[in-house]
């Protein structure tokens, strides 16, 4: 199926934090590349069922299963510039972890590439809204409301990574899709208003086009796209660690990507948990990031 990556993949600055596991197609080094690949195997503040820290070698092993070529969208994806920099090294320290997310996609953007990030649990995705311009758009795939302004004591618990967002990007600019599972005292929130929450149940009754032209309606020009695997129905992604009946369709979260891929500046796919997976939801994360290069490189419409 896929290649395995080449050895130039990593710049001097980056290189010494990562180790050297590759997704398949990930070929081109660092400089010649519009997408970077990262893992990061971070779980400490995990809630529930821990082991998203083996999710992104778990993801890369699936894609290898992908073909290289992807029809839907014309794209060869051993020619889409794609760099794996492996996995980044971190400890316990969920703030460490954080801040080193926020320095490396930082030097990732700064170069002009596109993150793409492989978590690890959903607190890592701070770091990366951290650099974002404040005129990014934030969409968000995620059964849970993660508002809460601290759980267990840490602001930067998983369960908080929508109201770190929001304290980034302001109001207006951050859309959550999915959610099904909020705790009152997030819902009683002043700052509750500040983001848009479209239910699973209203994907469902609507349909996500019009989730689509809601958002469309902002006008976004620039997008940081993130991806909590238990967004999406246990049905189809069980192996999550916070698993909540009744989610979008993965039909869903393609749509969603495919319609903004071109605007996405980052992304995404976090809480993934192997250990509880049946091999549906490591196959459909790596399909996911599929999605993500193929239509943001196509010149063609999915269909």
């Amino acid at each position: 199926m896929g290649n395995n990556g080449c050895q130039e993949d990593n710049v001097p600055e980056l290189k010494d934090l990562f180790s050297h596991r590759k997704i398949a197609d990930a070929v081109s080094p660092y400089t010649e590349a519009r997408y970077v690949v990262f893992g990061v195997p971070f779980d400490g503040t995990s809630s529930f069922r821990r082991g998203s820290r083996l999710a992104p070698d778990t993801i890369r092993l699936a894609y290898d299963n992908l073909e290289s070529f992807e029809f839907s969208y014309g794209v060869d994806f051993l020619s889409a510039g794609i760099c794996d920099l492996g996995n980044l090294q971190v400890g316990e320290d969920v703030s460490e972890v954080v801040d080193t997310v926020e320095s490396v996609t930082g030097t990732m953007m700064r170069s002009g590439k596109v993150p793409v990030m492989l978590g690890g649990e959903h607190s890592v995705t701070v770091g990366a809204v951290r650099n974002i311009p404040k005129d990014t758009v934030m969409i968000i795939i995620d059964a849970h409301s993660d508002f809460r302004e601290e759980y267990i004591g840490n602001r930067l618990n998983h369960a908080c990574v929508t109201r770190r967002a929001l304290e980034i990007l302001g109001a207006g600019k951050i859309f959550s899709i999915g959610t099904r599972s909020v705790s009152m005292e997030e819902y009683r929130s002043e700052e509750w208003s500040k983001v848009r929450f479209f239910t699973a149940n209203e994907v469902r009754s609507k349909g996500i086009e019009s989730a689509i032209q809601e958002i469309e309606s902002k006008n976004p020009s620039r997008i940081y796209f993130s991806i909590d695997m238990d967004g999406i129905d246990p049905s189809e992604a069980p192996g999550v660690g916070t698993p909540e009946p009744y989610g979008i369709s993965a039909v869903d979260a393609r749509s969603l990507i495919t319609h903004f891929a071109k605007r996405i500046i980052g992304f995404d796919v976090v809480e993934m948990t192997p250990v509880y997976d049946n091999g549906n939801t490591s196959m459909l994360a790596a399909k996911l990031i599929q999605d993500f290069i193929g239509s943001r490189e196509s010149m063609q419409s999915l269909f």
